[in-house]
């Protein structure tokens, strides 16, 4: 039943997939097609719970003794709550929802009022799943936080999964502490993109560019910090003024843009206060900033930039800032590299460009963060797990992604 309902959903999704994606792009100015691999994203991530509702619901027996049957099942937690950012409403959404009921849970879903036409899209799509029962997953909007505190804080939910800010993981996670309630939390992330001197630039260049354009650099993978070594800084640096110089903003269904707009007029202001305070002490390459000219000065629009520190010790590279701005710093060596790599409270993700692979791997293993991309960047499948190491998460996503919305029950039976 719960395996049949997911494919439902999954089905009911892709049918819909270029509608919900427009809403999308034109609700939080991702480009659409950005959107559309969004939305068939999440159709795939509900095919995927569907094939756990059939082989991660089973529990284990043995023998203790030649008197002694010892087994045990998962049951489902009960009730979930799930929060979710405007970033990735629906695949971000579907994500934690499709383990939850794969689980055999019910679901609270908070969604953001930033994307309210695209929430109230979803929620009619996954209504028409003909063996959802009726009250297995109740999706609300809201501007603040008034429903999603009494969803954390009630006793009538089991188990909350979070995706957004670290501040705000921080503070559900001590509101759950104190029930004791289990928490799935994925944060956020300062994503590191380490350039050794052997890399090929033909690679990196491009991969750092999308690294930064990707969902308007509104992604908690970003890469916002571009680590080059000393002997080809010159080179980088040059190659990525020109690149982030040129990016063609547009609208989010126009084919040539690269960059669309950022989600709202406040988040161009931010961003701006951010670069403002930055240039007091880094180097500014790409000026960047709002567009106040044009045809696209009236909408949410903001060019890359990209600035240059010395030290990792500076807000532009502790702090996250959630849009295209990225920031260049040099290093010597590889302890050096690996040192400024992990010198933030930050470990969602991190990439490493090199042609030695071994190199790759060592440096690979000594960064701290869930996810390693090596010679590439934003890679994501369903298959693998993927967690926040430090300040970025807690708990997984993927193949044991189901064990978070379950409990286990041991019997032990005299023979």
């Amino acid at each position: 039943m719960r395996s049949r309902a997911l494919i439902e959903m999954a089905e009911a999704l892709e049918a819909r997939q270029s509608e919900v994606a427009l809403m999308l792009a034109r609700e939080n100015g991702k480009r659409l097609a950005e959107t559309t691999w969004e939305v068939g994203a999440a159709a795939n991530m509900l095919r995927h719970s569907a094939a756990s509702a059939l082989v991660g619901t089973s529990g284990r027996a043995t023998v203790n003794t030649p008197r002694m049957l010892i087994d045990s099942q998962p049951e489902p937690r009960g009730v979930a709550a799930v929060i979710s950012p405007w970033n990735s409403p629906v695949y971000l959404t579907i994500r934690a929802i499709a383990p939850a009921l794969a689980a055999g849970c019910t679901v609270v879903a908070k969604l953001p009022a930033q994307t309210a036409l695209t929430n109230n899209l979803l929620s009619h799509v996954l209504a028409d799943t003909p063996s959802l029962p009726a009250g297995a997953v109740n999706i609300f909007t809201e501007t603040h936080r008034h429903g999603a505190v009494h969803m954390i804080e009630s006793d009538d939910v089991d188990v909350v999964s979070y995706t957004g800010s670290t501040d705000v993981g921080r503070s559900i996670a001590a509101s759950c502490a104190t029930a004791l309630k289990p928490v799935i939390l994925e944060l956020g992330g300062k994503t590191p993109l380490v350039v050794f001197e052997d890399a090929d630039l033909d690679v990196a260049i491009p991969t750092i560019l999308t690294a930064l354009t990707l969902m308007n650099g509104q992604f908690c993978c970003t890469g916002s910090r571009v680590l080059v070594h000393r002997d080809i800084a010159d080179e980088v640096r040059d190659r990525l003024v020109s690149a982030i110089s040129t990016v063609h903003l547009g609208s989010s269904e126009d084919p040539a843009s690269e960059l669309g707009p950022v989600v709202d007029q406040a988040s161009v202001e931010r961003l701006q206060k951010v670069v403002d305070d930055a240039s007091a002490y880094a180097t500014v390459l790409v000026p960047g900033g709002p567009i106040t000219e044009g045809p696209l000065s009236n909408g949410a629009f903001f060019r890359p930039v990209l600035l240059e520190v010395d030290q990792p010790d500076v807000p532009i590279v502790q702090q996250e800032v959630f849009g295209p701005v990225q920031v260049l710093e040099v290093f010597d060596d590889e302890t050096d590299a690996v040192r400024r790599a992990n010198a933030t409270e930050f470990g969602l993700a991190a990439a490493v460009f090199t042609k030695d692979r071994s190199r790759a791997r060592r440096v690979g293993h000594s960064i701290q963060a869930g996810g390693m991309w090596l010679n590439t960047w934003g890679r994501l499948t369903d298959e693998f797990e993927t967690t926040g190491w430090k300040q970025s998460g807690l708990g997984m996503v993927g193949p044991h992604g189901l064990a978070a919305f379950q409990k286990v029950k041991m019997f032990a039976e005299g023979l």
